[in-house]
């Protein structure tokens, strides 16, 4: 699918057309083959960096050509009960702005709602606007994992196998985003530069505030995931805990009740026995018998056996 959003200064309101137009913004989504051809022979784009939009696991880079620049990043996604990151291109040309996805922009609506004060014409401030509001996604998703895994932490004793699953699906998205952010934030050290695209006063400053957005993002993502670790140790540790009381408590179990066994495997040999033909001898036997598994007890319970 191929949008072309217009708005200007002459002309503040939002025009939507479906044809290509210089002084808008090309929105591209999903596209096809015939799409993407059609996108580089209007635009002089190398096709080949085109279709790269479109792998997963294209880091995020920054490239030159032919006086074109081409920026690769990843924004969250939601696709079903998963959180995944989607492949972005932005191409900023000296007379169009271009953004390749292959799913809607999750923040698409600020801008055609006009809720966001843009213009196509600007096209860097563009650019960093709409990275501004990748970040944003980011920041939400981030912490709707901080709050849940704090919730983890609160409730560690009574944490269940599916808690401890759950953390790992964090912990690997986490990593995703964390290899997504760190060479992100490298792309923008590299346009702060000014080598890639014209860089007016206001527009370092909203970049400087996006380098800085990004880096304490990077921090909650390790943060977070220290925290993971943490619970995912305390939980083992606590397991093990467990394990080793249960062990020991069958063990104390074993041993007491190993004297009245014994004894009782002894007088029921048929052998002469002492005491044998005692009529107290049944009393006699049980009150050892007790006793000494009562001796027992006392010894575990004061060496905290159990």
């Amino acid at each position: 699918m191929i949008k072309t959003y217009i708005k200007t200064l002459g002309e503040p309101k939002l025009k939507i057309l479906d044809d290509f137009e210089p002084s808008g913004w090309t929105y591209v989504e999903n596209p096809s083959d015939t799409e993407l051809l059609k996108l580089s022979q209007h635009y002089g784009l190398d096709i080949g960096l085109l279709k790269d939009a479109a792998d997963f696991y294209e880091l995020p880079r920054i490239e030159i050509e032919k006086g074109v620049t081409y920026i690769y990043t990843q924004f969250p996604y939601k696709l079903g009960a998963d959180v995944v990151t989607i492949p972005v291109l932005f191409i900023i040309g000296k007379d169009f702005f271009v953004t390749v996805s292959e799913k809607e922009f999750p923040f698409i609506k600020h801008f055609t709602s006009e809720r966001t004060d843009f213009y196509t014409t600007q096209k860097t401030k563009l650019f960093l606007q709409l990275f501004y509001q990748i970040n944003r996604t980011y920041s939400i998703f981030l912490h709707q994992i901080m709050r849940q895994v704090k919730s983890s932490r609160i409730k560690l004793e009574k944490i269940t196998n599916n808690d401890v699953v759950q953390l790992v699906i964090f912990e690997e998205v986490l990593n995703n985003f964390m290899s997504i952010l760190v060479p992100t934030k490298n792309v923008l050290n590299s346009v702060l530069s000014g080598r890639y695209m014209q860089l007016f006063e206001e527009d370092k400053d909203l970049l400087e505030d996006l380098f800085l957005d990004i880096g304490q993002l990077v921090e909650i993502c390790r943060a977070n995931l220290k925290n993971i670790v943490n619970i995912r140790d305390a939980y083992s540790t606590i397991m093990t805990n467990n394990l080793n009381n249960v062990v020991k408590l069958l063990t104390s179990l074993t041993v007491i009740l190993m004297v009245p066994t014994l004894i009782s495997s002894l007088y029921g040999m048929n052998v002469q026995l002492p005491f044998a033909e005692s009529p107290l001898a049944f009393i006699g036997i049980t009150l050892l018998t007790l006793l000494l598994s009562l001796v027992i007890f006392i010894v575990f319970i004061r060496k905290r056996f159990f």
